[in-house]
C-alpha cells in the first residue's frame, strides 16, 4: 500500500500578526517624527535669543556671526525646508547639536536618558507586580474588610497626580523622617569602595522617586485586575475546576489570573506613556538627573535639537514597550495573532 506524504502547512498567524504590527507602527512613527518636530517650534520666543541680548553671558555683538549661527541650525530656512533636513539627519543618524549647552544631542541623551530608563523600568515592575498580586488577593476575598479599605486607599491614591505624590514624599522624608536622600541619583562627590557601594547609593537615591510613580501606577492596574477577576468567578469553567478539586493557587493564577492578564498587559502598555511623562515631574522635584531635567532646561532656553531628540527617544521607548507587548498578545491568545 502506497502512503501519500501530505506537507503540512504552517498557520501564517504570527506572520500576519507581525505584518500587521508592523503596518500600525510605521505611519504611527513618521506621525510622532512630524510631531515631535512642530512641538517645539510652537513654543513662544527664540532659541538664538541670548546672543542678541546684551545681559546675557552668551551675547554676540557681531551681527554677521549671529546670521551665520542662525544659518548652521538652518533657522532661516523655511518651516518645510527644516523638515526636510531635519528627517535627512535623522536618516543618518544625526540628532544635532545643542544650541545652548554648545555639545552633541547624543551625548546629553547618553548622560539623561539610563537614569529615566531606571526609573521607569523599576516603577512600572513594582507597579506590575504589585498591583497583580494586590488585585488577585482582594477579588478571592471581595466584599471583605480588607477588600474595602484597599479599594477605597488604592481609588483615592490613583486620582493623586505623581508630583504631588512626590512633594508629599518630600516633605514626609526630608521633615518627618529625614532618613533616605532627597535630590539626585548618587551622592555628589561621593567615593565607593567597592561596586556594592556604589548600587546601594544609587538604590537609595532611587528611593522617593519610584516610589511616587509607583505609587501613581498601581491604583489603575489593581482595580482592573479584581474587577476582572470577580467576575470570573462565578463563570462555568471555574465551577468546574473548583468541583475537580483543582488547588486553590492553580485557581487562582492558573485560571482566574490568565483571564485578566490581557486586559492587564493592555493597561501596562497604556501606562507607558504615562510613567514616562509622569517621571519627568517626579525628576523635577528630586532633581533626579533624568530626561526631566534635561527637558525642562531646553524648554527655558528653547534648545530645538535637544527638545527634538528628548521628545523623539521617550516616544521611541513607548512605542518599543507597546510593540513587544503587542507582541505577546499573539503567544498569551492565539486569536489576538488570527485577528
Amino acid at each position: 500500500m502506497r502512503h501519500r506524504w501530505v506537507r503540512v502547512r504552517r498557520r501564517p498567524g504570527g506572520r500576519r500578526a507581525g505584518g500587521r504590527l508592523l503596518a500600525t507602527y510605521v505611519p504611527t512613527v513618521l506621525l510622532v517624527i512630524t510631531i515631535v518636530f512642530l512641538l517645539p517650534r510652537a513654543m513662544p520666543g527664540d532659541p538664538l535669543a541670548a546672543l542678541q541680548d546684551p545681559a546675557s553671558g552668551a551675547f554676540v555683538d557681531d551681527a554677521q556671526t549671529r546670521a551665520n549661527l542662525r544659518a548652521y541650525y538652518g533657522l532661516d530656512r523655511s518651516l518645510a525646508a527644516q523638515y526636510v533636513n531635519y528627517l535627512g539627519s535623522l536618516a543618518k543618524g544625526d540628532l544635532g547639536w545643542s544650541i545652548a549647552r554648545q555639545e552633541p544631542v547624543t551625548a546629553l541623551i547618553g548622560k539623561h536618558l539610563p537614569w529615566t530608563l531606571l526609573l521607569v523600568g523599576v516603577s512600572l515592575t513594582l507597579a506590575s507586580g504589585l498591583s497583580f498580586v494586590a488585585g488577585m488577593a482582594a477579588a478571592w476575598r471581595r466584599g471583605r474588610r480588607g477588600d474595602r479599605t484597599i479599594v477605597t486607599a488604592l481609588t483615592a491614591l490613583n486620582a493623586v497626580p505623581e508630583y504631588a505624590l512626590a512633594v508629599t514624599l518630600l516633605i514626609l522624608f526630608g521633615l518627618v523622617m529625614p532618613v533616605l536622600p532627597l535630590y539626585g541619583a548618587r551622592t555628589t562627590f561621593g567615593e565607593y569602595g567597592s561596586w556594592l557601594a556604589e548600587v546601594g547609593d544609587v538604590a537609595a537615591h532611587l528611593v522617593l522617586p519610584a516610589a511616587a510613580l509607583t505609587i501613581s501606577l498601581i491604583g489603575a492596574k489593581f482595580l482592573l485586575v479584581r474587577n476582572t477577576v470577580v467576575s470570573t468567578l462565578g463563570q462555568d469553567y471555574m465551577v468546574l475546576a473548583r468541583a475537580k478539586g483543582l488547588p486553590e493557587r492553580m485557581l487562582k493564577y492558573r485560571h482566574a489570573g490568565r483571564n485578566a492578564l490581557l486586559p492587564f498587559l493592555t493597561l501596562v502598555g497604556i501606562q507607558t506613556g504615562f510613567a514616562v511623562s509622569g517621571a519627568v515631574f517626579v525628576e523635577s522635584v528630586f532633581a533626579y538627573p533624568g530626561m526631566g531635567s534635561l527637558i525642562l532646561s531646553a524648554v527655558e532656553t528653547r534648545d530645538y535639537p535637544v527638545l527634538e531628540a528628548s521628545f523623539l527617544v521617550l516616544a521611541a521607548v513607548v512605542l518599543t514597550v507597546n510593540f513587544a507587548l503587542e507582541s505577546i498578545y499573539a503567544r498569551v491568545d492565539p486569536r489576538v495573532g488570527r485577528a
